[in-house]
Order: C-alpha cells, then sequence, then structure tokens
C-alpha cells in the first residue's frame, strides 16, 4: 500500500470519529427510545470501523516509512 493511500485512510478515519461523536451530540431531544438505541449502535459499530481503518492506515504508513528509507 502506498503513503498516500494510507494518508488517506488515517483522513477518512480521523473524519469518523470526528463525524460520529458530532452526531452524537447532536442528537436532539424528545425521540423515542428506540430512535436512541439504533443511532447509539450505529455511533458504536461506525466507531470501531474507523478505529479499524486507522489502524490499518498506521500500519501501512509505519511500513512505508520502512521502505523508504532502504
Amino acid at each position: 500500500m502506498t503513503r498516500r493511500v494510507s494518508g488517506f485512510l488515517l483522513v477518512l478515519a480521523a473524519f469518523m470519529v470526528f463525524e460520529w461523536i458530532n452526531l452524537g451530540f447532536n442528537l436532539a431531544d424528545g425521540h423515542p427510545t428506540g430512535f436512541y438505541v439504533v443511532h447509539g449502535i450505529l455511533i458504536a459499530v461506525n466507531l470501531i470501523l474507523a478505529l479499524v481503518v486507522g489502524a490499518i492506515g498506521w500500519r501501512a504508513w509505519r511500513a512505508g516509512r520502512r521502505i523508504d528509507r532502504i
């Protein structure tokens, strides 16, 4: 994987974390409990996906740095 792709993955992961945490804080009051349960699950799953994408991007970024030195 190139450093360009790994950089994109890192930026995507950061955006996902920012966006979903922001959504969590912006949920308005007055909805039924099911609404909050579903959105809580969506937020949790997407934060886990962001961590996975970030870990893949980080590993690729570090591997690309090692390749660049050789």
